[in-house]
């Protein structure tokens, strides 16, 4: 299984380049998952919202959690914030890619997502986890990078990126979980 995060402010467009790249590496032949960060309560399956458009762009599971839910579906009893590692531990092992929005602190490789419209800074300079940034305006990037800069756009180039690195996304439950 190969694991990587996605990264950015809300309004980035992680949302709308992991919804790209599910069909995008399922053309590929690859089973897809996906981890979402959700806030305090939340509900899924409803059109529009982020669990949905996951489910209908083909991703093989989608679990999203915050500190009073689990989802594919698990109440808890009091707040538990779960760790993106617990949360991938609750996948089915059979995929090939499990894709992680939100998280942003994470000890994952992560793609930051950044669009310099927003206004917020970028993490890159200062997060050794993040391996790429995908961005729509790579030239107002705040500081020159040797990490890949990818077109948030192109969805199809950034799946190309993850599968011809793939080996570098490999996740072992046994180095994450002790």
């Amino acid at each position: 299984m190969n694991v990587v995060g996605f990264a950015g402010y809300s309004g980035s467009g992680k949302t709308t380049l992991v919804e790209q790249l599910i069909p995008a590496l399922r053309l590929r032949g690859l089973r897809v998952s996906v981890v979402k960060h959700a806030h305090h309560r939340f509900d899924i399956d409803h059109p529009g919202k982020d669990t949905f458009r996951h489910r209908e762009a083909g991703a093989f599971e989608v679990v999203v959690a915050s500190q009073n839910r689990l989802a594919l579906m698990r109440e808890f009893e009091r707040p538990a914030e779960l760790t993106v590692h617990q949360l991938i531990a609750e996948l089915y092992d059979g995929v090939d890619w499990v894709l992680v929005e939100g998280f942003k602190h994470s000890d994952l490789l992560k793609i930051e997502v950044w669009r310099a419209s927003s206004g917020k800074p970028t993490r890159y300079q200062d997060d050794d986890f993040v391996v790429a940034i995908a961005t729509d305006s790579p030239r107002q990037l705040p500081s020159a990078t040797l990490r890949p800069v990818l077109d948030l756009n192109d969805a199809d180039a950034v799946a190309d990126f993850l599968v011809n690195n793939q080996g570098r996304f490999a996740y072992s439950f046994e180095d994450r979980l002790g």
